[in-house]
This record gives C-alpha cells, sequence and structure tokens, in this order.
C-alpha cells in the first residue's frame, strides 16, 4: 500500500521538526513543512499531499481559513492541530469542514488515527460527489432526450418508443452518445424554427 502523503502547516519550527519525525518513522511521507497558511496552501495545491496537519493559529492566514481553501479546492483532507478547544473555533472548523481536530499537546496515538480516518472520510465524500455529479449529469441527459423525443414525435409523427428508438439508432451509427444526439435534434430544431 503506497504510504500516504502528508503536508505540515505550524508556525512552530519545532512543532514541524516532530511531526516530520514522527510521520516519518510512522511511514508516511512528509510531502511539505511550512510556517504559514498561505505557504500550506501553495504547498498543497503544488504537492497535492493526501492529509494536510493544520495548526489554527499561524500569522497572517490562521490555519481554519487555510483548510477551507484546500477543501473547497477538494485538494486533501485537512486535520487541525491546536492548543485551543474555544467552541467558536471548533465550529468555525465545523463550517470549514475539517476531518479531524486534533488538541497540543498530541500523541502519537492521538494523531496517526486521526490521520487515517480523514483520509477515509475524505475519500468517501470525494466519492460521494462523484455519484452526486453522475446523477445531476444522468438526469440532465434524460431531459435532454425527452425533450428530442418531442421535437421528433411533433416533427415526423414518431410515437414515443420510435423517436426513442431513433435516438438510440443515431447515437449507435453515429458512435456519440444519446445526449450528443439529443443536443443536435434540438440544435437543428431551435436553428429550423429561427429560419421558418
Amino acid at each position: 500500500m503506497p504510504k500516504l502523503r502528508v503536508l505540515i502547516a505550524d508556525d512552530e519550527s519545532v512543532i514541524r521538526m516532530d511531526l516530520s519525525e514522527m510521520l516519518t518513522e510512522a511511514g508516511y511521507e512528509v510531502a511539505a513543512a511550512v510556517a504559514t497558511g498561505e505557504e500550506a496552501i501553495a504547498k498543497a495545491r503544488s504537492e497535492r499531499p493526501d492529509v494536510a496537519i493544520v495548526d489554527i493559529k499561524m500569522p497572517g492566514m490562521d490555519g481554519i481559513d487555510a483548510a477551507r481553501v484546500m477543501i473547497e479546492e477538494e485538494i486533501c483532507a485537512v486535520v487541525l492541530l491546536t492548543a485551543y478547544g474555544q467552541p467558536e473555533l471548533v465550529q468555525r472548523a465545523r463550517e470549514a469542514g475539517v476531518f479531524g481536530y486534533v488538541t497540543k499537546p498530541f500523541e502519537e496515538r492521538d494523531l496517526l488515527p486521526a490521520i487515517e480516518i480523514a483520509r477515509s472520510r475524505y475519500e468517501e465524500v470525494m466519492e460521494l460527489k462523484g455519484q452526486v455529479g453522475n446523477l445531476e449529469e444522468a438526469i440532465e441527459t434524460r431531459k435532454l432526450v425527452e425533450r428530442a423525443k418531442g421535437i421528433l414525435m411533433d416533427g415526423h409523427g414518431l410515437t414515443e418508443r420510435e423517436a426513442y428508438r431513433r435516438i438510440q439508432q443515431e447515437s449507435m451509427n453515429r458512435r456519440k452518445s444519446m445526449r450528443e444526439i439529443a443536443e443536435a435534434v434540438i440544435l437543428a430544431s431551435d436553428v429550423g424554427g429561427r429560419e421558418a
């Protein structure tokens, strides 16, 4: 199984070194270790780690805002590392969509499971987003095919079944998707309607 690649973002160099050493000894690959939220985003974009461990309190952009960007851009799972447990920080972290929250001082037995669970949850979320995208695509295709069938039924006196079969046959003959054929029928109808 390939090593998980981890990005570390913490403004304290001692914490970065400790984390790097701990993760390397545990079999992870440290993709980068940076000190600011801005650097974390830049490195996440270029290195594409599996998980980012991000300290909340950093100069400039804080860890929660950096996490939000990484999650919105679907770069990687984010585990927040913090010495602070205030409810407002936890709420902001939840709203940002982070996948884990570990408080300092941390131990390997706390951090490593958080990394594994965060990555697993991230993969599940990405899979669900993909399924939603596929369903949206299927619904849009079905709407277009229905519209094209209506055009063929009205314009050529076909039954619904015959219109569907014609779209299906053209799809096979032209080696194009049914959506592409339906879009062509709709476009031809729209152009023909404007010319008339």
